[in-house]
């Protein structure tokens, strides 16, 4: 079913604006980001103490949540394991006796007749953390040389390869900057999310790829600026279609999904309207200009040859 028919915009012309779009927002979010001095890491990268609790009687999962948050306990990670409770927080060593206190108090004021017991204490030191940063790196550059491999053996073109890259690269730092933004924690689920977003958004850019491929060869004396736009037209009812399924689930996890998951849909809310704007208004611009510099340059160098 076609809901649209005969699209006919002109990508290609407008190329220049849809640039100016991601540059704007680029320097927004490093405002924003020198502003709020960084990122707010989460224990799993700056280290912090990790606490197993218990209780007599059975507890929800959210009203301890709510309790801890009430002791001040601002920047924690909340995880149930059979009948045990256990708490991550960003606190310095220095500092574990007056975690300990403040937890005991906070559970001793809300639940009198249900005694709580710590079971486990522990410190968790930012070596684990370099150890995490190492492997989210690792991770990232992986992904990305993946890709590119893929990509430039597919459609026989590094340029391509290179340009999906690019796509990318701006969807994952802009929903980075946008986490930045609100504040909110960066731990092992951002790191998953933001893979998921680069992989939503290879997959996007490599169907309008697959398209041009498809046109170049059938409409071989077209310009090439006249392959784009049909390539894009043609397939932009599907990425839009695609694109709003996507983001619809993502805003429902956003709301109603929870705590546990409300930074990971976050980031797919944000990524998800980045993956398209990239594939088409970033990726296949960039290898329309190289190849048009690149004819000009050919044409500057065959007529200094003829002088």
């Amino acid at each position: 079913m076609q809901l649209i028919h005969d699209l006919n915009i002109d990508f290609v012309s407008n190329r220049r604006k849809f640039f100016l779009v991601p540059i704007i927002l680029l320097i927004a979010l490093a405002a924003a980001y020198i502003v709020k001095g960084g990122p707010n890491y989460s224990i799993d990268f700056t280290g912090g103490i990790m606490m197993q609790i218990s209780f007599e009687q059975p507890i929800e999962m959210q009203t301890v949540r709510q309790v801890v948050d009430g002791a001040g306990i601002n920047s924690f990670e909340l995880q149930k394991s059979d009948d045990m409770y256990i708490i991550r927080a960003k606190y310095d060593i220095g500092s574990q006796a007056k975690f300990e206190s403040d937890i005991n108090n906070a559970f001793e004021q809300n639940f009198d007749n249900n005694k709580m017991t710590i079971e486990k204490m522990e410190f968790v030191g930012p070596v684990v953390g370099e150890y995490l940063t190492k492997q989210a790196l690792y991770a990232f550059l992986f992904a990305f040389l993946g890709m590119v491999v893929y990509v430039a053996f597919r459609f026989k073109s590094s340029l391509w390869g290179v340009a999906s890259i690019v796509g990318i690269i701006h969807d994952v730092v802009l929903s980075f900057g946008f986490l930045v933004l609100v504040g909110k924690e960066v731990d092992i689920t951002v790191i998953a999310a933001m893979l998921t977003v680069a992989g939503y958004s290879i997959n996007d850019t490599i169907v309008l790829f697959d398209r041009m491929r498809e046109n170049l060869r059938i409409h071989i004396k077209d310009d090439f600026a006249i392959v784009i736009n049909k390539s894009i037209n043609s397939v932009l009812l599907r990425s839009i279609v695609t694109s709003v399924t996507v983001f619809i689930v993502a805003c429902a996890l956003f709301f109603w999904g929870g705590e546990v998951i409300h930074t990971f849909a976050y980031i797919m809310v944000i990524g998800t309207v980045l993956g398209v704007y990239s594939s088409i208004f970033v990726c296949v611009p960039l290898v329309y200009e190289y190849d048009t510099r690149k004819k000009i340059r050919s044409k500057l160098a065959a007529k200094t040859n003829r002088k």
